[in-house]
């Protein structure tokens, strides 16, 4: 059985049964709702993954780059129909231009991706760099009150998919440890002839508090932070989100 960190992103094989899970809902539509909020024709989707909301923006009308470091994600990204009027670059905040964005997106937690405090900040000041004054950040991150690592276990999370082919793909998750607001994990997957492969992981909860110090430190002001995909407070609810709106500054401020 193989074991790669962060494999799921990496793994062709393994990228195709993310595909075929994660096929949007309730979160790419809120995303979709709050850019339409106010006039954002240039957007960019840092972490975007195999682009399945990078490609329905650009469809919307929006001018969209796509940034991941996964090559093997952006391959998936750049088969799917529309995804010519995507621009898609391999790469991260350094490979971002500067001023060329009226909003820019992380989607699908790629926040909690940023582990360390540095690697966070740096992403947050080159988003910042990226965007016009007054444009918007806008990302979702778990919060760690919600302890969902808690229900990443064997039993709560298996879970057959559904591949394209009718093959079934059984997952699951386990918990390897928690400290401090970092959570490592590795999902494991079975396919119906036999092969086992997993997927290695480190995710940062960050509390509210810990965001909006973090967002404001790189050139934002926080807008809003809801608690749920339907815009819940922080706090209440089922969906155990902090989704991020923030609003570029004055270089100076």
């Amino acid at each position: 059985m193989g074991d790669v960190r962060n494999a799921e992103f990496e793994d062709p094989r393994l990228v195709e049964v993310y595909d075929a899970e994660y096929v949007g809902g309730w979160d790419d539509d809120l995303f979709v709702a709050l850019l339409a909020e106010r006039n954002a024709p240039r957007v960019l989707d840092f972490g975007c993954g195999t682009g399945r909301l990078a490609i329905r923006l650009a469809a919307a009308g929006h001018e969209v780059t796509g940034v991941d470091p996964a090559r093997a994600s952006l391959d998936a990204a750049r088969r799917k129909p529309g995804a010519e009027r995507v621009r898609w670059v391999e790469g991260s905040g350094e490979q971002v231009p500067s001023r060329s964005f009226d909003a820019a997106l992380l989607t699908s937690h790629v926040a909690q991706f940023l582990v360390n405090d540095e690697q966070w900040l740096s992403t947050l000041r080159a988003l910042r760099r990226s965007l016009v004054v007054g444009g918007r950040l806008i990302f979702d991150s778990r919060d760690p009150d919600a302890q969902q690592w808690t229900r990443w276990n064997p039993g709560d999370s298996r879970r057959s998919v559904v591949m394209p082919d009718g093959q079934l793909v059984d997952t699951w998750t386990g918990v390897d440890s928690v400290v401090d607001g970092v959570v490592h994990f590795t999902r494991h997957y079975r396919f119906t002839h036999g092969d086992e492969l997993a997927s290695s992981a480190t995710l940062r909860f960050r509390s509210e508090n810990e965001l909006r110090t973090t967002v404001e430190a790189a050139g934002f002001d926080v807008d809003r932070v809801f608690g749920g995909w339907a815009r819940e407070p922080v706090g209440t609810g089922e969906d155990g989100e902090l989704i991020v709106l923030a609003v570029a500054r004055p270089q100076g401020r």
